[in-house]
């Protein structure tokens, strides 16, 4: 399994909206749809990760990790 880089939340309300970045430039999404379907997963491609969201990764990147974050997601 590959080493994870960091885990950021980007969740606006009680529901949880959070992307785990790994060393091997994968990206998984953990969120919940709704209070009943909670703590779904997807893995992410880049690509698929709207402007507004990665914005808000890089927001809350913690500095030490903002650098290759912004690599993986290939920001700005």
């Amino acid at each position: 399994m590959e080493k994870e880089i960091c885990t950021i939340s980007i969740a606006s309300n009680w529901l949880g909206d959070e992307y785990i970045f790994y060393e091997n430039h994968t990206i998984k999404r953990v969120y919940d749809s709704h209070s009943l379907n909670s703590n779904k997963s997807e893995w992410l491609e880049p690509k698929e990760i709207s402007k507004q969201n990665k914005d808000k990764l890089i927001k809350a990147c913690p500095e030490e990790f903002k650098e290759r974050i912004m690599q993986i997601l290939d920001y700005p």
